[in-house]
């Protein structure tokens, strides 16, 4: 887990750095794991856009991967460690005794030919899955449910890892990636560790091209628009916004405003609040 940088020999190799794949084992995934997936590149039934900047993108193959950890009791052997091009963690590829394959998130620590195990009796170790219940306070976990036996929800990117601070009755209360404490049910599984490809948040991309690979298509700041494209465009030369705050194309307050629905009922599990985000001044980037 590493990063790789280039000699210079163009503009963009000067800036451009890439995870060195150094803890991938295996190139090709299993093929009874794979499936084909209708990108959208964002419209809908009809082929309208409904949601902008997306579209291109290399062709991917989706790996099926197990979030609900719900093959209990029999140990599998972790036969590799594989690139997934659908995220940005790698994925751990088990042999189970009873000859099934399976992917899982690879955490951090979880060598190949290491064996794990999932079930309420598993031994508190790196790649195990048990209910939050039966988790020590202060273990690293990830890939948790929010509902029993739907599977993995949260704290499932590269590096992420939450901590289990407190037990009370039906709930345990979670410190998230975000600094939010959320309580989750008990009996909702979680795998212990913390996710692998640690680095992937320092990686530059380097040029546009790269960011295209991906499938994302450039943004167009609204100031530079005219009035009929967008509610920051038109005027002469750098003009203001031009209203209280900035907007979305749409006429909807953009940068910071809370999204949320106020009456949500998982709002009465939130302990506190996530930290709030470094909000961007009229001078900033805007929709």
């Amino acid at each position: 887990m590493g990063i790789r940088s280039y000699r210079p020999y163009t503009p963009s190799t000067r800036q451009r750095t890439v995870s060195d794949f150094s803890e991938v084992t295996r190139d090709e995934p299993e093929k009874s794991l794979t499936t084909s997936r209708h990108r959208p590149k964002g419209r809908n039934n009809r082929g309208v856009i409904t949601t902008r900047h997306r579209g291109g993108g290399h062709k991917r193959l989706y790996r099926i991967v197990d979030f609900r950890r719900n093959k209990h009791n029999i140990p599998a052997k972790v036969a590799a460690i594989e690139y997934d091009p659908n995220r940005n963690a790698r994925l751990a590829l088990l042999y189970y005794q009873d000859g099934e394959k399976r992917y899982i998130l690879h955490p951090v620590g979880l060598a190949v030919g290491t064996h794990i195990i999932s079930g309420p009796e598993s031994p508190i170790e790196i790649g195990n899955a048990l209910p939050l219940g039966n988790i020590p306070l202060g273990t690293a976990v990830h890939n948790v449910e929010l509902t029993p036996g739907r599977g993995g929800q949260i704290v499932r990117a590269a590096g992420a890892t939450a901590q289990v601070m407190a037990k009370e009755g039906n709930y345990v209360t979670l410190r998230l990636p975000s600094g939010e404490v959320r309580m989750v049910r008990r009996e909702c599984y979680a795998t212990i560790g913390q996710v692998g490809n640690l680095d992937a948040r320092n990686i530059k991309v380097g040029k546009a091209g790269r960011t295209r690979w991906k499938g994302i298509r450039p943004t167009v700041r609204g100031s530079v628009m005219n009035p009929v494209d967008h509610p920051h465009g038109g005027g002469e030369g750098k003009a203001p916004i031009g209203r209280s705050g900035p907007v979305t194309p749409w006429g909807k307050p953009a940068l910071g405003a809370k999204t949320r629905k106020r009456k949500k009922q998982s709002s009465a599990l939130i302990v506190r609040r996530r930290r709030k985000s470094s909000k961007r001044g009229r001078g900033g980037r805007e929709s």
